[in-house]
């Protein structure tokens, strides 16, 4: 492909990218490679896409920024990860603590549904994993093997992507790990805005937009934590009649 998807200005960054150009086969059948690369800020700037067909992952290798998807700003510092699809705008800026980034661009025809397959087993959009080296192991991979003349590149690229997302989905999301406390204030929060909205009809995917939680994980997290469900008999008493769960 020849357009560049993470497209910081040039002027404000210095950096190694592979705009890649998968076959026919790999674009219609496989996870294909559009864009992998990394690169150093040298100036401070912020970055904005939309309506990418594209799904991007990056991690902060340095520096401290901030990344803005669905009206939500989130701060990013070094050891964060970011996986988004770039169908939607996003945008993207660095601090005066100038930062460094790795990032892959990729897609297939069935990645869409693998998304919202991560979305509803938890995963997010942005976090930290314990250990960032298997992020960057794997991107690195990528680039090599975008820059190779490997006959059966798009086939190992494939596999790498494969492994990516395998990755993406084992580490955004530890639920076992978090502590009662952040729970319970999680907890709280929802039931302050039933407690304050008794009178109106509220559906459990209204709760999960509004909280940015995940409903299977609210739903579970409610379970754990009074061992029933918002909707369960003399919880939360006048909500039972309503359409939670």
């Amino acid at each position: 492909m020849d357009q560049e998807l993470f497209n910081p200005q040039s002027s404000s960054v210095t950096s190694s990218r592979i705009l890649y150009t998968p076959s026919t086969f790999a674009r219609t059948s496989l996870l294909h490679l559009q864009e992998v690369g990394s690169l150093q800020a040298i100036h401070q700037h912020t970055s904005t896409r939309t309506n990418l067909t594209s799904f991007l992952c990056f991690v902060v290798l340095s520096g401290i920024g901030s990344f803005t998807y669905e009206g939500m700003t989130y701060e990013l510092s070094a050891g964060d990860c970011v996986f988004i699809d770039c169908r939607k705008a996003y945008s993207h800026s660095t601090s005066d603590n100038l930062w460094s980034l790795q990032w892959c661009h990729f897609y297939a025809p069935f990645l869409p549904a693998v998304y919202e397959k991560y979305k509803e087993r938890g995963g997010r959009l942005v976090f930290h994993p314990g250990d960032l080296n298997p992020f960057t192991s794997l991107l690195t991979d990528l680039y090599n093997l975008a820059s190779s003349s490997d006959y059966i590149r798009d086939m190992r690229i494939n596999e790498k992507l494969g492994t990516l997302l395998t990755l993406l989905m084992e580490q955004s999301w530890h639920p076992e790990s978090m502590t009662m406390s952040r729970k319970r204030l999680e907890l709280a929060a929802v039931k302050k805005y039933l407690d304050e909205h008794y009178t109106e009809k509220i559906m459990l995917e209204e709760l999960a937009e509004k909280f940015f939680i995940n409903k299977f994980y609210l739903s579970k997290i409610f379970k754990e934590t009074y061992g029933t469900t918002p909707g369960t008999a003399g919880l939360f008493g006048a909500y039972d009649s309503y359409a939670l769960f």
